[in-house]
């Protein structure tokens, strides 16, 4: 096939962002020219640090819906998508596109409704088993919704066409793990099969509800310290104390604001806590992780409940409502560190939700139709 430039717009959460990482990896490895579009925040730019050699990187402000929609602040955002509009139409005269990607969420309305006005063939992928508001808006402008789960399909509007590519995972996940560079990197030592690693992590943007969760159950997991270690991305600057607490317990800890070698962490886990934002719950699968689920109480439509809940059906993982989770985390984290059968059994679940062509199918439908 000859080369094609594709634009994804794919900025604002890990969620977005990673998957739309992964689709640019494959399309570049096939020998097609990438530009992301991602937006002002900081995770943005923590995650395409050092990545201008593989893409050509674009930041894009974007404003999300008001809530309510009839507010002072609806006229910020229809200020702000006008530009997002404006902005990717010049953009797109310049690098010549024959295709555009968007990976979910406003800042990739404007990159679409571009595509749109320019006749280009755009797509949306879809992570969460329900669509958010932008993927909402952003599928009755594409030919296909691309979706990472398969119940996703039922809240789009019939004459949206869907197609079920699982979601994307980074191409750095994937690679072989170096088990001895990994526990000497969370600062560990090689340890016998009774000896478990605990990984608790909020997702790219932290997660203060799991966080406290895992403090209150510290004390009780003090238990298990001679068998038990602890790797926790806290998603803030104040690590201070969650090591402390870690210390007091006796259990080694590594403890970080942001992990940059997730697939080490992953590769060493036994047993995962965290949110069920799509992405999170995408590398879980992939890596045939057990997990303890806290969905976050205030997403959009609940979307993270119902994400669990596929996890929860598929025998993959337990969910924990956040209101409950500071009594009930450390009684079900010693029970099933305490049950190899259970874990077992999780992580068969789990690995039977992985898509690991995901990557390949969501860049196989975008090529499909590139102009």
């Amino acid at each position: 096939m000859a080369s094609k430039r594709i634009v994804i717009a794919c900025g604002g959460t890990g969620g977005h962002l990673f998957p739309g990482i992964a689709v640019g990896e494959v399309l570049r490895a096939r020998g097609h020219e990438v530009m992301l579009i991602i937006s002002e925040k900081a995770i943005d730019k923590t995650a395409t640090a050092g990545r201008e050699r593989d893409f050509r990187i674009v930041t894009q402000a974007a404003v999300g819906l008001p809530s309510p929609l009839l507010s002072p602040r609806l006229l910020r955002f229809l200020t702000g998508a006008l530009h997002s509009v404006q902005a990717s139409r010049a953009l797109f005269r310049e690098f010549q596109p024959a295709a555009v990607l968007g990976m979910g969420g406003f800042t990739s309305t404007g990159p679409i409704l571009a595509a749109r006005t320019q006749r280009l063939p755009c797509f949306v992928h879809e992570s969460n088993a329900i669509p958010g508001k932008a993927n909402r808006l952003n599928a009755r402008l594409t030919g296909l919704a691309l979706l990472g789960l398969a119940d996703c399909a039922r809240h789009f509007e019939p004459k949206v066409r869907t197609l079920v590519t699982g979601t994307p995972v980074r191409a750095s996940l994937c690679a072989p793990v170096d088990r001895a560079a990994a526990l000497t990197r969370f600062g560990f030592s090689e340890a016998g099969p009774e000896v478990k690693t605990l990984l608790v992590m909020g997702g790219s943007q932290g997660a203060r509800g799991v966080n406290e969760a895992l403090l209150a159950a510290l004390p009780a997991l003090r238990h298990e310290a001679p068998r038990l270690r602890l790797i926790h991305q806290t998603g803030t600057p104040e690590n201070e104390r969650f090591q402390a607490a870690a210390a007091e317990a006796g259990i080694p800890a590594y403890v970080a604001a942001f992990l940059d070698q997730m697939q080490d962490a992953y590769a060493l886990a036994d047993l995962a806590i965290c949110r069920s934002g799509a992405a999170s719950l995408t590398e879980v699968a992939h890596f045939g992780l057990p997990s303890i689920l806290i969905p976050y109480p205030h997403a959009a439509e609940d979307h993270q409940t119902l994400n669990a809940n596929v996890f929860v059906q598929a025998g993959a993982a337990h969910l924990l409502k956040e209101s409950g989770s500071t009594d009930y985390l450390a009684p079900l984290v010693l029970e099933l560190l305490r049950t190899p059968a259970r874990l077992a059994a999780l992580k068969a679940g789990a690995l039977s939700l992985d898509r690991p062509a995901a990557a390949e199918a969501v860049a196989d439908a975008v090529l499909g139709s590139a102009r």
